[in-house]
């Protein structure tokens, strides 16, 4: 009796991201030199949850060779959940043990990964599994420095419309709030704003308190546009990281009670128009110091995620690719796929996942870094130091057209809990000995050069 041979599966969850694409294409090629068979799982988990397994599509090298230079994803996506009901986990593995499937490969974000490892230890060894890091957000629990595919794409296209939004608010004399994707952390908005330089940029991660009044975020947007304007500056350009809306106290959005959710239990963010209700509340406020000012608010989100990827995804995404099919192939199973400093090292589910949250964890902007404080001394917004100036805050307080004690009080709220300072570039910092080992810029590369041209 001659067996059939086991062909490997991919299939993605969650939202879209640049680079989806690659690692379909970079896998399916690396299955198919090794002689395996690959198919793509049509829309997520979709119908395999129910049992279907007519919407499959075979993947070839003919037919993937190309689709890394594409946005979108070839085999489709969906954000259904199969863990909600063990019968739908059951009909997932059923359904690809009936493919003829004993190499998994999901590529999603955190919820997908969840249902990977779950799908894993129902297989029980039957169906070999690992799992791909997809999203825009960054905020998957990757090694520091590492950034999630798809990421660099649509912090790439962000910045080339925000860019377009600066002129126009300078030429027209207007404020726009952007309102960036970004469920729990503010990474695509801090890298749009501070690549952009935009006005100033606002994350869930510089609010210490468990939730954020909707009047803090307000006065803030209200003092940057008046410390704005005491420069005779009109214009201006606000990132609004989405998270935020999560973070809001639920007494300033109660509309919040009644929003629509996904099959994983999440606020449909898009659907609560951040922008709009800021922009609002903002124009009241300015009213009450006799300032006009025209606000667009502007979601950006959908616009990102389809991109076509940049160099840099299509490269990144290939490599993840191939080490997904390769970690199969040789044998592992119930991993993470990662790369950390040009090596391919497996993040088992085991180690990853919260067993409270069923999710990875979170990874947030450290507002202790230099990369975020340095952005925050580039973005034009009411500081502690502004409160020590009696100079500038009187141009502020006379812009506002109330007395400095009024202005004071009205806003210095917004300063007290700020979190910013100066990061600390002092070169003592720095032992010399440890520039001296592992500089290889500057005088100490010149020197090694000198010394290797006196060795020849």
């Amino acid at each position: 009796m001659t067996v059939a041979p086991k062909n490997m599966a991919i299939l993605v969850g969650g939202g879209p991201a640049p680079g989806i694409n690659s690692v379909i294409s970079a896998a399916t090629i690396r299955g198919r030199i090794e002689g395996v068979d690959v198919l793509g799982i049509k829309d997520g988990f979709k119908w395999v949850m129910r049992g279907d397994i007519s919407h499959i599509k075979e993947l070839t090298i003919e037919n993937v060779s190309r689709i890394h230079f594409r946005g979108g994803s070839y085999i489709g996506i969906a954000r259904e959940n199969p863990t909600k009901d063990k019968k739908y986990l059951e009909n997932v593995v059923t359904s690809l043990l009936r493919l003829n499937v004993d190499k998994f490969i999901t590529i999603g974000g955190d919820d997908t990964a969840y249902s990977a490892m779950k799908v894993e230890e129902l297989a029980a060894g039957r169906i070999r599994v690992v799992h791909v890091p997809k999203t825009i957000d960054n905020d998957l629990d990757l090694p520091h420095g590492i950034c999630t595919f798809g990421f660099q794409t649509a912090r790439h296209v962000g910045v080339n419309i925000v860019k377009n939004l600066m002129v126009d608010a300078q030429t027209t004399s207007r404020w726009y709030f952007v309102v960036s994707m970004g469920r729990k952390a503010g990474h695509l908005a801090m890298g749009i704003g501070k690549a952009a330089g935009a006005t100033l940029s606002l994350i869930p991660e510089e609010f210490p308190e468990p939730t954020i009044r909707l009047k803090k975020l307000v006065d803030i947007l209200v003092g940057a546009i008046i410390k704005r304007l005491s420069s005779e500056r009109p214009d201006g350009v606000a990132i609004l990281a989405e998270g935020l809306v999560e973070r809001l106290d639920p007494k300033d959005l109660e509309v919040l009670l009644n929003l629509e959710r996904d099959a994983h239990d999440n606020i449909r963010l898009a659907e609560v128009n951040f922008g709009e209700i800021l922009k609002f509340h903002v124009q009241e406020e300015l009213k009450k110091f006799g300032i006009k000012t025209t606000i667009v608010a502007k979601n950006i989100g959908y616009e990102l995620r389809c991109a076509d990827p940049i160099p840099f995804d299509m490269e990144y995404t290939r490599d993840l690719g191939y080490c997904a099919a390769q970690f199969l192939l040789d044998g592992g199973n119930g991993a993470m796929i990662s790369i950390q400093e040009g090596k391919f090292y497996p993040m088992y589910f085991e180690d990853i996942i919260d067993p409270e949250t069923n999710r990875t964890k979170v990874r947030m902007v450290d507002t202790e870094s230099e990369y975020y404080q340095i952005s925050r001394r580039y973005m034009l917004r009411l500081t502690r130091e502004d409160f020590d100036d009696p100079h500038e805050l009187a141009k502020y307080a006379a812009t506002a057209g109330i007395s400095l004690d009024a202005f004071r009080k009205r806003f210095q709220h917004i300063a007290t809990s700020d979190i910013w300072h100066m990061p600390d570039l002092n070169p003592e910092r720095f032992p010399k000995n440890n520039h001296k080992k592992n500089s290889k810029n500057g005088k100490v590369a010149v020197k090694e050069q000198k010394d290797s041209e006196k060795g020849q």
